[in-house]
């Protein structure tokens, strides 16, 4: 893909783009690295495809994304949850988004 190319994908569906002129630089010398978190406070559900379908645009456009599970927010939300409830939380959590993105046919190379 052009430069051009994957700005389009990267920007599209978005009301504002901050640091257009920084991501113009950055995408003539290489992809992007991305950050996205979510807190493992429940289960995932169909709202869930909503950034996944930005996050499907920032991997079909060659970046590289870094999805961070946020298991101490999570726990600190209510105290209540064990450990190692919240570890087997952010595996489901994990499956679930892999399996969300493979559903819409976007390859996991870069995740």
């Amino acid at each position: 893909l052009t430069v051009a190319e994957k700005k389009s994908i990267i920007s599209r569906n978005l009301q504002e783009v901050l640091g257009e002129d920084r991501i113009d630089e950055i995408l003539k010398t290489r992809d992007l690295k991305i950050y996205w978190g979510t807190a493992t406070t429940g289960k995932p559900h169909i709202a869930y495809f909503v950034p996944m379908s930005k996050v499907a645009d920032f991997l079909n456009a060659g970046c590289e994304v870094t999805i961070l599970f946020a298991d101490l927010h999570a726990y600190l939300d209510n105290m209540k949850a064990p450990w190692e409830l919240l570890k087997l939380r952010t595996e489901y959590y994990e499956h679930v988004i892999k399996a969300m993105l493979t559903s819409i046919g976007v390859s996991l190379d870069k995740l």
